[in-house]
């Protein structure tokens, strides 16, 4: 496949198989072929790094085989063109080297320069050539193959003085943090629902952009007493299950004006709600958030709170989570 270049589009139009107008994310198959046309950047990829969503769901349907796993996702790609689990409708992101860039791709990063993407593996075409067994702990994979960027395909340059793995969990959800920043009003109470990665690094986004109180909940204390290496004073861990909306809510005691949920389980849209303000903002950044249980559950409950799904990009937003594991390094060993 070799396209002119007023053939090409910005979006990826051009890689999309049998859906003509469909977008990346929205097609079910997407051309991964060689060669790299003249609007993209080709990457030979290292590590995929599978969202946590997909990662629960891939769990439940395999058990802890971690071999059927790999070649559940295996299939998929070959099948797909992309990494796009159709239960959960999400992907990930990948690291690699760049191989080369079209002649009209703007302002390229040097060949061989490490990235990682910032836009989803579900929109990403992607041919892999091998995939090593998962951690079913962690969502790293080694792979080899390649993958295309379009113009409207931001990355990264990776950070020499981070551990690879620990910078790929922070790019996966820095979107998160940097809009907890923007979203948090000083002196304003702010709960967290999950304690993981991005549940982490939202409640030092709140607690530095002046939060009074930033509640971070979750259902397992080792998590919640790594907040304590924080020594954020404004932070204060809750034992709970947002699960269970109603004594959840109790939990949390006096509403939030700010509610963020950053954990992959589904059915928590309830507790949300419950937990905010009437007048307040829910951010979902969970791919597991089911819009209707939560704007008719709002609507159910008499709450007029914003309800925000959390766009996993935000100008700036690479620098700032790369800043925050600069002056955080305890968040290393997470």
């Amino acid at each position: 496949m070799t396209m002119r270049a007023d053939e090409l589009s910005p979006y990826g139009l051009h890689r999309v198989i049998d859906q003509p107008g469909a977008l990346p994310q929205a097609a079910e198959r997407l051309d991964a072929a060689l060669p790299c046309q003249a609007t993209e950047l080709e990457i030979a990829v290292d590590y995929i790094h599978l969202d946590a969503s997909s990662l629960r769901q891939l769990r439940n349907e395999h058990g802890d085989d971690a071999s059927a796993i790999r070649d559940a996702l295996f299939a998929l790609v070959r099948r797909r063109g992309k990494l796009h689990n159709p239960v959960t409708n999400s992907g990930g992101m990948l690291t690699g080297v760049v191989r080369t860039a079209g002649a009209f791709y703007p302002s390229p990063p040097p060949p061989g320069t490490r990235i990682a993407s910032l836009v989803s593996l579900t929109l990403t075409p992607l041919h892999l050539d091998f995939l090593g067994q998962p951690d079913l702990h962690a969502s790293a994979i080694m792979a080899r193959g390649r993958a295309f960027l379009f113009e409207t395909g931001i990355w990264v340059e990776l950070p020499p003085d981070i551990p690879e793995r620990v910078a790929l969990a922070a790019f996966d959800v820095a979107g998160a943090p940097a809009r907890v920043r923007v979203r948090t009003r000083p002196g304003a109470r702010v709960l967290i629902i999950g304690a993981g990665h991005s549940g982490a690094l939202c409640a030092i986004a709140a607690a530095e952009a002046g939060a009074a109180e930033v509640l971070v909940a979750d259902i397992d204390p080792i998590r919640l007493s790594r907040l304590e290496r924080l020594k954020l004073p404004t932070i204060r861990p809750i034992l709970g299950n947002a699960q269970d909306g109603v004594a959840f809510a109790g939990l949390v005691g006096a509403p939030a004006d700010l509610t963020v949920s950053c954990v992959n389980v589904p059915g928590i849209e309830t507790a949300c709600i419950l937990a905010t303000r009437k007048t307040g903002h829910i951010l979902f950044f969970s791919m597991t958030t089911d819009f209707t249980r939560a704007a008719l559950g709002a609507e159910g409950l008499g709450s007029g709170a914003t309800l925000e799904i959390g766009n996993g990009y935000l100008p700036g937003h690479a620098a700032q989570v790369v800043d925050l594991l600069h002056r955080y390094p305890m968040l290393w060993d997470d």
